[in-house]
């Protein structure tokens, strides 16, 4: 299996009321997704009313943190000092709900085995940002190399 080598620098995120929680739970092990608690649908990105039903009934909840990979590009540019390439950003389809997809980088896996449809698991890296700390939501594939 391909080692992961956290970065030495990372753009980190600039949380709003809705989207702080998503920033957060994985400082305690939790991908905290949006959900309706009228229809029960899962939604992002996170905001004050339910998309499907215009419910205002909505919150973060965990979420399994199963997905699938959807969409994918290999970088081999280097964009960010202390980010070095070759390094994968996906689009991955949660295993809860189909309709929710995150932007990620999928990691432990070498870039040239990353395919559509591999199933991955969410993982958190911990940040000190200058909002207090997030939890970057990084995904790798179930059970290793596939």
């Amino acid at each position: 299996m391909t080692s992961y080598v956290r970065p030495e620098q990372r753009l980190l995120p600039s949380p709003t009321p809705e989207s702080a929680k998503l920033w957060t739970g994985g400082l305690d092990g939790q991908l905290l997704i949006h959900r309706c608690r009228t229809c029960r649908h899962f939604f992002h990105p996170p905001g004050p009313v339910c998309w499907r039903c215009h419910s205002w009934e909505v919150g973060p909840e965990p979420a399994s943190g199963r997905a699938t990979v959807a969409a994918f590009t290999i970088n081999r540019q280097p964009w960010l000092p202390g980010f070095p390439p070759p390094y994968v950003v996906a689009m991955v389809e949660l295993a809860d709900e189909p309709d929710v997809r995150l932007i990620t980088n999928i990691v432990e896996i070498a870039p040239e085995d990353v395919r559509t449809g591999l199933e991955v698991e969410v993982f958190f890296e911990e940040w000190e940002g200058t909002d207090g700390k997030v939890a970057i939501p990084l995904f790798r594939p179930v059970g290793g190399k596939r």
